[in-house]
């Protein structure tokens, strides 16, 4: 890579990158980050700022930045091939990081199809789906989702999304699916919190869907907690009601664990938590620790032998990836799931979950945060403008973009949700570190009480 000096990389940033989820017009007004290393939980922009990487670079990094047994993994790999086609042939990583995935997940999920983000583990575990009930002579075309749902955004994820600021734009060209309320706002508005009351209505609500039809492939939901929609956990039981109504009503269950697996809820899936096995289970996000482009959707030996025939029937799956498997990007996830095992990466997790639980308690006290939540080691605060009425800052303020620049002058990168500032740190952070990001936000969100009147 030829070396240029500060100045042009700011100017080309602007002129030729066109940011993901970003506004461009203001990105190209603004100072921005340009990150040039990293190590462990730290990252240093070009001009040798550091900050603590609060957000695991887009909630994937995993056991931090530049670790040594995941970079000699890539290199090995490296020095033997880099990639080569699954279609039709195979390769040795992609093979053994599948038994482990298998191993690893709930019991029943012994099949992996890879490809290279969350929102393609989704797209294919919509296609399988659907495709299943196809080759068992049902023709069903209906999916059941929830109001704030996200899985990703090609077409088939955006379609089974549901939140009207990303996806509002595309709906005609989105396929139509049932929605539930989302599990967190319902009962919020109704129930005054995450009751077992609720989840029972909510779940009756989801039997009387399934009683009344016969042409639903699917519910699809992400595990215990919406996350790009702001941190809303489900009520404790919900998923595992789900699982229960979709095998009495014989309807496929795809779980979306891309946010929350490999550690994020304090057990390596989500599914764990309540006994959930569902039929499709989506992966994505830390399986590489955060180095490369890996996903990947299990499911069961059920919808795998469906897809079985001759040639000539053209029953199997006509879907695929150029680097569906690709040789480093499994060679790496290998030796992620086993640092978690050399290391004791979920055991040394708990108390710095129970540490950030007793932390965010302290939120409550500030005059512009409306709400907290949290699952595992995942967390949201909610800004308002107003706490009594429940008033929202306008949208176009970009209040959460404003805490999180204060927090950059501290040393701490941070990616809102809109005016919900997500934590979502390296499972491998250290307690004292945990302290110092949450000082700081706490310090950047008082700072708003200076501005607003």
């Amino acid at each position: 890579m030829f070396e240029v000096d500060k100045e042009t990389l700011e100017k080309w940033d602007k002129e030729y990158f066109w940011h993901p989820f970003t506004q461009m017009k203001v990105y190209r007004e603004e100072e921005n980050l340009i990150f040039e290393r990293g190590e462990g939980v730290y990252l240093w922009d070009i001009y040798g700022r550091k900050y603590i990487d609060a957000i695991s670079s887009l909630w994937c990094n995993v056991h931090g930045h530049n670790h040594p047994r995941l970079n000699n993994a890539l290199m090995k790999q490296l020095c033997k091939v880099a990639h080569t086609t699954t279609l039709g042939s195979s390769n040795v990583p992609a093979i053994l990081l599948a038994k482990r995935l298998v191993e690893i997940s709930p019991e029943g999920l012994n099949k992996v199809f890879y490809s290279e983000d969350g929102a393609e583990a989704v797209e294919i575990a919509i296609k399988m789906a659907y495709h299943y009930w196809r080759n068992k002579g049902e023709k069903r075309n209906v999916f059941i989702t929830l109001s704030e749902a996200y899985h990703g955004d090609t077409v088939g994820a955006v379609s089974v999304g549901g939140i009207e600021l990303f996806h509002g734009t595309y709906k005609d060209l989105l396929f139509k699916t049932i929605k539930l309320p989302s599990p967190y706002l319902f009962c919020k508005e109704n129930y005054g919190g995450l009751t077992p009351e609720c989840a029972s209505e909510l779940l009756k609500r989801l039997e009387e869907i399934l009683k009344e039809r016969n042409d639903i492939v699917a519910m699809i939901l992400e595990a215990g907690i919406q996350a790009a929609a702001g941190m809303l956990p489900f009520p404790r039981g919900f998923l595992k009601g789900v699982r229960e109504l979709t095998k009495k009503y014989n309807v496929l269950m795809i779980v979306d664990e891309v946010a929350t697996g490999f550690g994020r809820t304090g057990t390596m899936f989500y599914c764990e938590q309540e006994g959930v096995s569902p039929d499709f289970m989506c992966l994505g996000k830390g399986i590489t620790g955060g180095y490369l482009p890996l996903a990947a959707t299990l499911t069961t030996d059920e919808v795998f032998n469906a897809f079985l025939g001759e040639f000539g029937e053209a029953k199997h799956f006509y879907h695929g990836h150029t680097y569906t498997g690709n040789n480093l990007a499994c060679a790496v996830a290998l030796e992620n799931i086993q640092i978690f095992e050399d290391e004791k990466t979920l055991e040394k997790l708990q108390p710095k979950i129970e540490l950030l639980t007793e932390r965010l308690k302290e939120f409550w006290e500030l005059k512009h945060v409306g709400d907290v939540r949290q699952l595992g080691f995942m967390a949201g605060i909610e800004l308002v403008k107003d706490k009594e009425k429940g008033e929202p800052f306008p949208y176009g303020e970009r209040t959460g973009f404003k805490v999180a620049y204060k927090c950059r002058e501290k040393g701490v990168f941070l990616r809102p949700l809109g005016d919900v500032m997500v934590l979502m740190m390296p499972l491998v952070i250290k307690e004292e570190e945990i302290n110092y990001v949450i000082d700081t936000l706490k310090w950047a969100i008082s700072e708003l009480e200076k501005e607003v009147k």
